[in-house]
């Protein structure tokens, strides 16, 4: 809804207040009067909101080219650009013959996962799935790397407790761990540094492999890390399982990353170091990303207010840790300076990340005349008191972000497969290619979902992008890890 369509609305919700009176008799003229204000002095603010946020398609186009000169950049030279374009050591992916029983471990944000699946070869596929998903205590993420592994290794051995033995040999755990890692083999990797809101000290630097290995060893349990991967290279490698047209993988939950399937011999830095499928998923770590995306004062604000200012800005812009927080200070902006709420600012919405991006989808999907459940959401988690016209405005400010957000994730969708087809001719535009997503953002924000679509949609053309497939490919992230632990297996891959 435009600014105009707000204050129209508000219009013909006045005339109606000047012919109603209280029950008491008094009239609510005054009520009129403030719902007018409001929105008269509230409409300029979302207007720069929306022309600072705007995502037209010459700034999509920008940010897709962009992107494939980062992606290019990263591949030459370690350091060569904002992308790290780190090698996963994923030379083969699974192909359906493993067989066995194998465990996934997911740490990807606030809650990680404890996997085991059995896996039945080329007639079975997946016999079966067993999870546990475990939240982490905010004090564990900013704790000592011993007790955040300790307690890692806690929740697997009161999973692997429950079933699943290993006669004469180790289990076999595919290690999921989506923070930025220099990989050194498939089995082990260096922390460059944590994200996501995670500050763990004594960690960047060390072999995270070595890390739960030894709290491993600590807690008595007998297994080994056979497979490290990325969130998204497992889910690459979880849908490329069932699909071989899946090329791209996408992460857009707390955090967000990407990685995609590329030839060796287009990654200079490799310097002749091909294995014999030719091909590796390489892991882009695009959240460090920062090239022509539109920001606000709110974003900017954000970003040095956060652990690690400068840093992750296409991560702070798209992902689903941060656009709740990107609203609430563009509302609590409207409601000092534009009175959105009235004259005096509940308390609670000048607490950091108060407004989750749940919130937003939750608000997004209300669909009663007098908007009650953007009411309720406001009320109960900022404590804001709200008529229907403000909470107009709250709407518009929730698309606004989230638009520009999914948009400028499609554009950077968009940008790997350019390069890509730059690199290999119809390869990718010329017939059927998946893009496989995964994550609470993709998965549970239709608007999101809806938007990021139309973004791939308009920068292709309505023919190439009826070859793009984008889909979900839910839980690959864990199962990818285990086919990935199978694929790897040191006592082969028929158990």
């Amino acid at each position: 809804m435009s600014v105009t369509a707000i204050a129209t609305a508000t219009s013909a919700a006045i005339g109606s207040f000047r012919t109603r009176r209280s029950t008491n008799g008094v009239s609510r003229f005054k009520m009129s009067i403030r719902s007018s204000f409001v929105s008269m002095a509230a409409a300029p603010m979302l207007t720069k909101l929306q022309q600072d946020c705007a995502t037209p398609l010459p700034v999509l186009r920008n940010v897709a080219s962009s992107m494939s000169d980062d992606i290019r950049a990263g591949l030459a030279v370690d350091g060569g650009s904002d992308l790290k374009m780190i090698l996963s050591y994923v030379d083969s992916l699974p192909t359906g013959d493993e067989k066995g029983l194998f465990y996934a471990l997911d740490l990807g944000g606030t809650n990680f996962r404890v996997l085991r699946v059995e896996l039945g070869g080329k007639d079975k596929r997946v016999i079966a799935i067993e999870s546990d998903q475990v939240s982490i205590p905010q004090e564990l993420m900013s704790a000592t790397s011993e007790e955040l592994f300790d307690f890692i290794a806690s929740a697997l051995a009161n999973f692997a407790n429950k079933g699943g033995n290993f006669p004469g040999k180790k289990g076999e755990i595919g290690f999921t761990f989506s923070f930025p890692v220099k990989q050194t083999s498939i089995d082990s990797g260096i922390l460059i540094k944590w994200t996501k809101g995670f500050a763990v000290s004594g960690t960047a630097g060390k072999d995270v492999v070595a890390c739960l290995n030894e709290a491993m060893d600590r807690k008595g349990i007998d297994m080994r890390v056979s497979a490290l991967v990325n969130d998204t290279v497992a889910t690459l490698a979880g849908a490329r399982y069932w699909d071989d047209d899946v090329m791209v993988a996408v992460i857009l939950g707390t955090g967000t990353n990407a990685c995609y399937v590329e030839r060796m011999d287009c990654i200079p830095k490799l310097q002749g170091e091909f294995s014999p499928s030719g091909r590796t998923i390489v892991n882009l770590e695009w959240g460090a990303f920062s090239k022509g995306l539109p920001l606000t004062v709110f974003d900017r604000d954000m970003d040095a207010a956060s652990i690690n200012p400068g840093e992750q800005i296409f991560e702070k812009t798209i992902s689903g840790m941060y656009l709740g927080e990107i609203a609430r200070r563009a509302l609590l902006h409207m409601a000092e300076e534009g009175s959105l709420f009235g004259k005096s600012v509940p308390e609670k919405l000048s607490m950091p990340f108060v407004l989750g991006t749940p919130d937003l989808s939750t608000m997004q999907q209300d669909g009663t005349e007098d908007l009650h459940t953007v009411g309720s959401v406001l009320y109960n988690v900022a404590g804001v008191e709200s008529d229907l016209s403000s909470r107009k405005i709250v709407l518009e400010v929730c698309d606004t972000i989230v638009k520009r957000a999914a948009r400028l994730a499609g554009a950077g969708i968009v940008g790997i497969l350019q390069k890509i087809e730059e690199d290999t001719e119809d390869a990718i535009f010329g017939k059927r290619t998946v893009v496989a997503m995964d994550g609470g953002l993709y998965e549970r924000y239709p608007q999101y979902r809806r938007y990021l679509k139309e973004a791939v949609a308009e920068l292709l053309g309505p023919e190439t992008s009826q070859n793009i497939v984008i889909e979900h490919s839910k839980d690959g992230s864990g199962i990818g890890a285990a086919l990935l632990a199978a694929t790897n297996s040191k006592y082969g891959r028929n158990l």
